[in-house]
């Protein structure tokens, strides 16, 4: 099967390159092996992206905004997950995976990125059994419970805003000295202890060493300034960084896996643009996410009329 252009990925850069593209009148496919949105599904209230008159929108709501306006467009949805990225006869390129093989003259790879584990010892025995990645699923199972949140950036203060609402004690544990989120999502957890400032103890210069527990999570041990600390809790999220899903595309990328790529987003591989968190320089917003879409449907227009 032959395209215009195949995007990897069906996150809100991908949706919105693929849209922008169809647009375009090119013939477009995308491929996503998981639901579509991306990690963003997982928030109920999105910071920087609110609805029509300013009331609060949910992850799910944008993206399915998103691929509605994709398929309206005429985007064929291919699902499976991508393998491999090669060149082609003809100057086309080659995208494989497990639901079958395609062509198309260029490619956006927007595979985004994967949550970064604490990287302790049994991590993931505990995956679903006390370890979570969503406050605003599970927030209700642990109302009353004392719960870990890791990291100091926006994932981890919404996080921390959302278990307000249910856990007895938000502990709080970051390596650093500060918090790295933005004025707006420091707001948004600021209101959410306001009097309430003993359900929030904050463990700074500190990271998990241990997690305990027989039938899910009871307690977690912290490495930090004055020795190891041992934390009574029933659960634990993590937000310590991401994992660019970068591994199958083999091009270029920065020590830390995430793609590199020039001012018009095009990597290493002629034809190949990426776009999002799965990319090196990404602003990590969803506005950073819809204007890297934008770009890179503008690079495959003038790099096929070339």
């Amino acid at each position: 099967m032959s395209f215009d252009v195949i995007v990897v990925g069906e996150g809100i850069a991908g949706l919105a390159a693929a849209r922008d593209c169809a647009r375009a009148g090119l013939r477009t496919g995308t491929i996503e092996q998981l639901m579509f949105g991306g990690l963003v599904t997982s928030i109920n209230e999105l910071v920087d992206w609110p609805g029509e008159g300013g009331e609060p929108r949910s992850g799910s709501d944008l993206a399915a905004e998103l691929i509605t306006e994709a398929a309206d467009a005429g985007v064929e949805s291919l699902g499976g997950s991508a393998t491999g990225l090669e060149p082609a006869d003809g100057g086309r390129l080659r995208v494989h995976a497990d639901a079958g093989t395609y062509e198309a003259r260029c490619v956006i790879v927007a595979s985004g990125a994967a949550r970064r584990p604490l990287g302790v010892p049994g991590e993931d025995a505990y995956a679903e059994r006390g370890l979570s990645h969503c406050a605003d699923c599970d927030g209700p199972l642990v109302k009353g419970a004392d719960v870990i949140v890791v990291g100091g950036g926006d994932s981890a203060l919404q996080e921390a805003a959302v278990l307000a609402h249910y856990a007895r004690t938000v502990h709080l544990v970051h390596r650093g000295t500060a918090f790295r989120a933005r004025p707006s999502v420091k707001a948004l957890f600021d209101q959410a202890f306001a009097g309430r400032a003993d359900a929030l103890q904050v463990h700074w210069q500190s990271t998990v060493s241990a997690l305990e527990g027989d039938d899910g999570i009871e307690a977690v041990v912290l490495a930090g300034p004055s020795g190891p600390v041992r934390l009574a809790a029933r659960a634990v999220y993590p937000c310590v960084g991401l994992v660019p899903n970068s591994a199958w595309t083999g091009l270029a990328t920065d020590a830390g896996g995430a793609i590199l790529t020039d001012g018009r987003l095009a990597t290493s591989l002629p034809g190949v643009f990426a776009v999002g968190a799965v990319r090196a320089g990404h602003g990590g917003r969803l506005v950073d996410a819809v204007a890297d879409a934008a770009l890179a449907a503008r690079s495959v227009k003038e790099s096929l009329q070339c």
